[in-house]
C-alpha cells in the first residue's frame, strides 16, 4: 500500500447570507468577522493535523467556504505563512481561493495574488438577474463580469467560473446564454454543474420548479458541444478545462489522493502506508464550538473499513475521463483485484458498455457517465 498526493482543505465558514440552495457548512455574517482569531485557530488545527503525515509534501491547497474572499489579503498571507512554517509545502503548489463576485474589487485580487494564492474560483451561478435572485446570489451579472476581469489582471496562474444549470424555471436558451457569456470572460477553467435539491436546504423545504429530464438533457449535450468548440476539454463530471489547467486540488480528490482538513466541519482523509490504514476526520462544525479552547478541533476520526476502500476509490475515480491505471487501485486501497468481487464486478460493466478496460487501464464511456450512478451502483 502507498501513500497517494497530499492537499491542505482550508474552510472558512462565513458568507454574506446563506444560499437557498447550499448544504455546504457555512453561516451568514451577522457581525464583524472573528477574522485574526479564526486564523488562530486554524493554524492551531494545522499544527496538530501535520503530526499525521511528517514530511509528506502538501502539493496543492484549497480555501472553500462559505466566502473566502471575505478575509482580508493580509490575513489569507498570514495563513499561507503559518502553513508553510508546518508543514513541506511544495514550492510550485497549487493555491486556490474562493470568490464571490459581491466581495472582491481589483486590489483584492492583486492582494490574494501577493499573498501567494495562484488561483482564484468565482462563484458566478447565472449571469441572470432572475436566476441570481432565485438562488439568493448577492452578486449582479456586472459584477460577475467584472470579477473575471479582475482575475486576468491580478497575474493569477489561472482561475475558475462556477456555473450552475437546471435552475428555477430554467430553459434551455437561457442556459446556453449563461455558458455563452461564461466563455466570452476566458476564464482558463469552468465548473458547470447541475443544481440539485439537498436535505437541509431552504430549497428542500420550499422546492422550485426545475426543468424536466429532457430539457435537462438537451441543455447538456448542447452546452457540452458549446464548451468543446470552444476549446474546453471535459476533464471530470462538471470540470472543464482550457489544455493545462485543470484544477490539481480536485484531481487529487478524484484521484483518491490524502488531504489535510482544517476549520470548522473540515474533512481530512490520511493514509498510513506502513500501518496499511486508512483514516478519515471531521472538525468540529460549528464555529464557536471550533473556536471554543476548552475542546478539541477533531470532532470525528475513524479508519476506512477494508470492505469499504473499493467503492469509496471507485466512487471518486470514475468521476474523472481520464483512464484509471489498474496497478493504482492496489497502491492505494492495499486490496488485490480479486477481493470482494471487485474484478468481476467490472467486468460486469465493462461488458454492458459502461466501462472500457484494457490490461493497464479503465475508462468509463460516454454511456456511463451518463448512467453514472447505475454503475456506481452496481460496484457497491
Amino acid at each position: 500500500m502507498q501513500a497517494p498526493p497530499l492537499s491542505l482543505y482550508i474552510h472558512i465558514p462565513w458568507c454574506v447570507q446563506k444560499c437557498p440552495y447550499c448544504d455546504f457548512n457555512s453561516h451568514g455574517q451577522k457581525h464583524s468577522l472573528p477574522e485574526a482569531e479564526y486564523i488562530s485557530h486554524l493554524l492551531d488545527d494545522l499544527a496538530e493535523d501535520a503530526k499525521r503525515v511528517g514530511d509528506r509534501p502538501v502539493t496543492s491547497i484549497f480555501f472553500g467556504g462559505g466566502t473566502p474572499s471575505l478575509f482580508s489579503a493580509e490575513g489569507i498571507q498570514r495563513i499561507l505563512s503559518g502553513v508553510q512554517a508546518r508543514v513541506n509545502l511544495q514550492g510550485d503548489a497549487e493555491i486556490t481561493l474562493e470568490a464571490n463576485p459581491g466581495t472582491v474589487e481589483s486590489e483584492k485580487f492583486v492582494g490574494f495574488r501577493q499573498a501567494g494564492v495562484n488561483r482564484i474560483s468565482i462563484g458566478v451561478q447565472s449571469f441572470q438577474a432572475d436566476k441570481l435572485q432565485a438562488l439568493g446570489r448577492i452578486h449582479d451579472s456586472r459584477q460577475a463580469q467584472n470579477a473575471a476581469g479582475y482575475a486576468h489582471q491580478a497575474g493569477l496562474r489561472s482561475f475558475n467560473l462556477d456555473l450552475m444549470h437546471g435552475l428555477p424555471e430554467q430553459s434551455l436558451e437561457d442556459a446556453l446564454a449563461d455558458l455563452r457569456l461564461a466563455i466570452a470572460q476566458q476564464p482558463p477553467h469552468l465548473s458547470w454543474y447541475q443544481l440539485t435539491i439537498e436535505p437541509n436546504t431552504q430549497f428542500a423545504s420550499k422546492p422550485p420548479v426545475l426543468p424536466d429530464d429532457d430539457i435537462l438533457w438537451d441543455i447538456q449535450q448542447q452546452g457540452h458541444a458549446l464548451l468543446q468548440a470552444a476549446g474546453y476539454a471535459q476533464y471530470e463530471i462538471s470540470g472543464y478545462s482550457q489544455s493545462g489547467h485543470q484544477c490539481q486540488h480536485n484531481l487529487n480528490y478524484w484521484r483518491f489522493g490524502d488531504y489535510l482538513g482544517i476549520g470548522c466541519g473540515a474533512h481530512g482523509k490520511i493514509t498510513d502506508s506502513q500501518a496499511g490504514t486508512i483514516t478519515r476526520t471531521v472538525k468540529v462544525k460549528h464555529p464557536k464550538g471550533y473556536m471554543d479552547l476548552s475542546k478539541a478541533y477533531l470532532d470525528q476520526i475513524h479508519q476506512v473499513e477494508e470492505e469499504d476502500r473499493p467503492f469509496e476509490f471507485l466512487m471518486n475515480r470514475l468521476r474523472l475521463v481520464e483512464p484509471c491505471p489498474i496497478e493504482d487501485y492496489s497502491r492505494f486501497t492495499g486490496l488485490a483485484l480479486h477481493k470482494y468481487g471487485i474484478a468481476d464486478k467490472l467486468a460486469r460493466a465493462t461488458d454492458m458498455g459502461l466501462l472500457a478496460q484494457t490490461q493497464q487501464s479503465w475508462q468509463v464511456t460516454e454511456q456511463g457517465r451518463r448512467y453514472l450512478n447505475s454503475l456506481l451502483e452496481m460496484l457497491v
